[in-house]
This record gives C-alpha cells, structure tokens and sequence, in this order.
C-alpha cells in the first residue's frame, strides 16, 4: 500500500527585496521576485527522508495555492525529488487570508489523496504560524505540530517537540497533519539528474471550480481579516559621526539616552 504525502509550499516574494503593500491591501507580489519559502523546503526535505527510508512504496506531491508565478515552487519541490506537482491558480483565491488559503488546501488536499500533510513551521512572509492547525481542523484529522524529528511507521507519525526548557514526544494516527521547524534537517540542493527529472514529472492545476468552491468563501470577500492601513517605511537617514576628542563615549551615550535605547 502507497504512502500518500503531500508537502504543502508556498510561493513567497524575497525577503532580499524591496517588499510593499499593494493598492488593495495585499501583498504586492509582482514588484519583487519570488520563491520557495525556505521554511517550506523542510518540509520538502522531511518528505523525501520518509520517503528515502521506507520500506514500501512512497509518493510525494507538492502543493501550492498561488498565481501564474507560484508554479516556481512546485517546480523547486520536484527538482528537489518530489514525485508530482499540484499548483491551484485561479483570480479568485487572490487576497484569501489563512481561513480562505486553508479551506482551498483542505480541499486540494482531499482531491489529490492523502496519508500524511506536511508544511513548514511558518511562511516567511505572513509568518502566522498557524495554517497547519487550521488545515487539519479542516481535514478533520490529528496535528502534530514544530516537530524537530520525524518519523512514520506502523500506521503513525511521531516526532521530538522542542521546546525552551525540554523537548517531547508526540505521536498521531494517520492520516494526520504535520508541520516541522528550520532544525529537522537542512535542505537539500536539487542535483543535475534531479533537476532534468523534474521537467518530465507531472503537474496537475486546478481551480476553485475543480475542487467545488465558491468564490465568495475565499479571496479578499472571503477574508476574516483586512489590511486598512499600511505605511511605507521611511527611508534610511544619514548616520550621525562622533569625534573622539576624549569624549566620544559619553556622546554615545547621550545619543542612546535622547532616543531611548538606554
């Protein structure tokens, strides 16, 4: 019997970038390049261990929700040694918050087939930190989740949680929802052979038609929450030198002190 994993992953603009608001509230994806976020390739990089150190039969898709631009990540996780790819585009999804993007991965989820959901601890730019939650809510299944370890066998995923003073273990039946931090593991990079593997792996797209949503659910009508207000951040002034004339640290501190750092 195959293990079903699907590795939910994000499309997100660079955090090198210069990163704005657009006029509508939402984030403006088009005036900066975008990647995978690197928080989601753990969860890329755990999938194919557990996949790597089955006995059976393993099968590991990749899912994104996003615009044209998104089907990068997909591509990323496949090059990575992902099995195949699923990319969800459609203009309505656009502005969701992480009620309207969990109820479109739930059911994404639900129409690929699944035993085990697989996400990064956060996105790197929303970085609530609580989709994983929200979706095994959905899916009406356990979460496990900041899991620092992970391992599946015998019909159950199990993992360390660490926390500040101890670390503990967890354990859930699947079908189960899981998500894992920046310390289960680096990475890999994609390997040549990986990378020419991936142009022939295939990549299903979907609608919200497809997995028999309303529009109305989702997108910025959709939302729970909305953005009323954003300023730009001023830009960066000139630095102010000291002269040491024997008296440069008590200038220091007058400098802290007239802006309250000390």
């Amino acid at each position: 019997m195959t293990l079903r994993i699907v590795v939910c992953v994000k499309y997100v603009p660079d955090a090198a970038g210069e990163r704005r608001f657009a006029g509508d509230g939402t984030v403006d994806r088009e005036g900066v390049d975008g990647l995978l976020s690197e928080l989601d390739e753990y969860a890329v990089e755990q999938a194919l261990r557990i996949a790597e150190g089955s006995d059976g039969e393993v099968d590991v898709t990749v899912l994104t929700v996003g615009p044209e631009d998104a089907r990068e990540a997909v591509s990323k996780g496949l090059r990575m040694g992902a099995d195949r790819g699923v990319h969800v585009e459609d203009g309505g999804v656009h502005g969701s918050d992480v009620m309207g993007t969990s109820l479109v991965l739930a059911a994404a989820v639900e129409k690929a087939g699944f035993d085990l959901v697989l996400c990064g601890m956060a996105s790197t730019d929303g970085a609530m930190g609580v989709l994983p939650a929200v979706l095994a809510e959905r899916l009406g299944v356990p979460q496990v989740t900041l899991l620092s370890e992970v391992s599946v066998g015998g019909g159950a995923v199990s993992g360390r949680r660490d926390g500040d003073r101890a670390s503990e273990r967890v354990e859930a039946p699947l079908p189960a929802v899981v998500s894992v931090t920046d310390q289960s593991g680096e990475a890999r990079y994609p390997s040549f052979k990986g990378i020419m593997a991936a142009k022939k792996k295939p990549v299903v797209e979907w609608d919200l038609d497809d997995l028999g949503l309303d529009a109305d659910g989702v997108g910025l009508a959709g939302a729970f929450t909305e953005v009323v207000e954003a300023v730009e951040r001023p830009a960066r002034t000139k630095g102010e030198i000291v002269t040491d004339e024997g008296d440069g640290g008590l200038k220091v501190a007058a400098f802290l002190a007239g802006r309250k750092f000390i």
